[in-house]
Protein backbone atom coordinates (compact mmCIF):
# COMPACT_ATOMS: atom_id res chain seq x y z
CA UNK A 1 0.00 0.00 0.00
CA UNK A 2 1.41 3.45 -1.05
CA UNK A 3 1.63 6.16 1.48
CA UNK A 4 -1.56 8.02 -0.81
CA UNK A 5 -3.90 4.90 -0.43
CA UNK A 6 -2.79 4.65 3.03
CA UNK A 7 -3.68 8.45 4.16
CA UNK A 8 -6.88 7.94 2.82
CA UNK A 9 -7.89 5.26 4.27
CA UNK A 10 -6.97 6.14 7.56
CA UNK A 11 -8.88 9.44 6.60
CA UNK A 12 -11.86 7.17 6.02
CA UNK A 13 -11.36 5.13 9.13
CA UNK A 14 -10.89 8.14 11.15
CA UNK A 15 -14.94 9.90 9.40
CA UNK A 16 -16.14 6.33 9.95
CA UNK A 17 -15.14 6.76 13.90
CA UNK A 18 -16.48 10.15 14.57
CA UNK A 19 -20.06 8.35 13.56
CA UNK A 20 -19.78 5.82 16.74
CA UNK A 21 -21.01 6.67 20.40
CA UNK A 22 -18.60 8.94 22.49
CA UNK A 23 -16.95 6.34 24.70
CA UNK A 24 -16.47 4.52 21.54
CA UNK A 25 -14.65 7.30 19.43
CA UNK A 26 -12.37 7.86 22.24
CA UNK A 27 -10.89 4.39 22.30
CA UNK A 28 -10.94 4.07 18.31
CA UNK A 29 -9.29 7.85 18.25
CA UNK A 30 -6.48 6.78 20.40
CA UNK A 31 -5.31 3.32 18.26
CA UNK A 32 -5.90 5.10 15.01
CA UNK A 33 -3.25 7.87 16.04
CA UNK A 34 -1.46 4.74 17.52
CA UNK A 35 -1.53 3.38 14.01
CA UNK A 36 -0.35 6.59 12.50
CA UNK A 37 2.12 7.16 14.81
CA UNK A 38 3.69 3.48 14.42
CA UNK A 39 3.23 4.18 10.29
CA UNK A 40 5.61 6.99 10.91
CA UNK A 41 7.79 5.17 12.56
CA UNK A 42 7.89 2.52 9.91
CA UNK A 43 8.44 4.91 7.39
CA UNK A 44 11.38 6.49 9.62
CA UNK A 45 13.37 3.22 9.98
CA UNK A 46 12.84 1.94 5.97
CA UNK A 47 14.26 5.49 4.82
CA UNK A 48 16.97 5.24 7.77
CA UNK A 49 17.76 1.41 6.76
CA UNK A 50 18.02 2.60 2.96
CA UNK A 51 20.18 5.30 3.97
CA UNK A 52 22.22 2.51 5.54
CA UNK A 53 22.26 0.60 2.38
CA UNK A 54 23.26 3.28 -0.07
CA UNK A 55 26.01 3.94 2.00
CA UNK A 56 27.27 0.08 2.22
CA UNK A 57 26.57 -0.19 -1.80
CA UNK A 58 29.08 3.11 -2.01
CA UNK A 59 31.26 1.23 0.34
CA UNK A 60 31.73 -1.81 -1.07
CA UNK A 61 32.46 0.35 -4.13
CA UNK A 62 35.03 1.95 -2.96
CA UNK A 63 36.64 -1.15 -1.48
CA UNK A 64 36.45 -2.49 -4.82
CA UNK A 65 38.40 0.29 -6.49
CA UNK A 66 40.83 -0.03 -3.40
CA UNK A 67 41.24 -3.30 -4.29
CA UNK A 68 41.94 -3.32 -7.93
CA UNK A 69 43.95 -0.99 -7.28
CA UNK A 70 45.97 -2.77 -5.01
CA UNK A 71 46.04 -5.57 -7.76
CA UNK A 72 47.54 -3.65 -10.67
CA UNK A 73 50.31 -2.00 -7.96
CA UNK A 74 50.99 -5.36 -7.21
CA UNK A 75 51.51 -6.44 -10.22
CA UNK A 76 53.44 -3.38 -11.77
CA UNK A 77 55.71 -4.11 -8.60
CA UNK A 78 56.34 -7.59 -9.48
CA UNK A 79 57.11 -6.80 -12.70
CA UNK A 80 59.52 -4.27 -11.60
CA UNK A 81 61.07 -7.51 -9.37
CA UNK A 82 61.41 -9.77 -11.99
CA UNK A 83 63.30 -7.33 -14.44
CA UNK A 84 65.60 -5.75 -11.46
CA UNK A 85 67.02 -8.86 -10.08
CA UNK A 86 69.32 -9.74 -13.14
CA UNK A 87 70.20 -5.98 -13.45
CA UNK A 88 71.10 -5.96 -10.02
CA UNK A 89 73.23 -8.90 -9.32
CA UNK A 90 75.30 -8.00 -12.69
CA UNK A 91 76.46 -4.94 -10.59
CA UNK A 92 76.91 -6.54 -7.53
CA UNK A 93 79.45 -8.98 -9.38
CA UNK A 94 81.10 -5.90 -11.29
CA UNK A 95 81.67 -4.80 -7.38
CA UNK A 96 83.46 -7.58 -6.20
CA UNK A 97 86.02 -7.45 -9.12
Amino acid sequence: MDEASFQKRLGELISQIDTLPPDERDRLRALAAETKQRHEDLKRSVSSMQESLDFLRLWIKYMLFDLEATRRENAYLRKMLEQDPGNSNNSDNSDQA
